[in-house]
């Protein structure tokens, strides 16, 4: 059997905790795990914390990594599940048309996909969130009103195949639920731990 793929689709400014925890814990499970962006380039990160004081989280430099591929080239029947970090790059990689071509044959194949935070924002702009129940960062609760979906204020929303949460506080939950979706849904497939 052919070894078990997973797509991070994700670009500059993304949240560094939200692309680096589900992209080694996936590792770990034995997964191969590819980053995919706008640009084959190395991705600069960011912090988002909160701290006392502020209306709104505030905004560091976080690491650097090389994306794997291009959004133009990824042939997403490759892959068995799709992961969406938050940060500010669901704000723009939701323009990119290969991007919602992406996001459009895992929603078509009703294909396991993990979201968090601002991912949302992504999802609506490929019109695959309508009528879907989805955690997000909160303020976006209007956003996803708008694109015709349900907020639910939770650490791990799971609606079919998909697993959403509000940030990278909610990891531990969001990532346990979607581990045990994708073991149902990929049992018994080898998978290889090489990037």
């Amino acid at each position: 059997m052919a070894n078990a793929k997973i797509l991070i689709i994700t670009g500059d400014a993304a949240e560094s905790l939200e692309v680096m925890y589900p992209y080694q814990r996936l590792m770990e499970e034995g997964y191969e795990v590819r980053i995919a962006a706008p640009t084959k380039k190395k991705l600069h990160f960011v912090v988002h914390d909160f701290e006392a004081g502020y209306d709104t989280y505030t905004e560091k430099p976080g690491y650097s990594w090389d994306a794997d591929i291009a959004f133009a080239d990824v042939n997403p029947a490759e892959y068995v599940a799709l992961v969406i970090p938050g940060g500010r790059a669901p704000e723009y990689i939701r323009n990119n048309a290969d991007c919602q071509r992406i996001l459009q044959h895992f929603s078509q194949l009703n294909k396991p996909v993990a979201q968090i935070c601002h991912a949302p924002l992504a999802l609506a702009a490929a019109g695959v969130l309508r009528g879907k129940r989805t955690a997000a960062y909160p303020q976006l609760e209007p956003d996803v009103r708008a694109a015709g979906a349900e907020f639910v204020n939770s650490e791990a929303v799971v609606d079919g195949k998909m697993v959403s949460a509000r940030a990278w506080p909610d990891h531990p939950a969001w990532m346990r639920e979607f581990i045990k979706l994708l073991k149902r849904e990929v049992p018994g497939q080898q998978r290889s731990s090489a990037r």
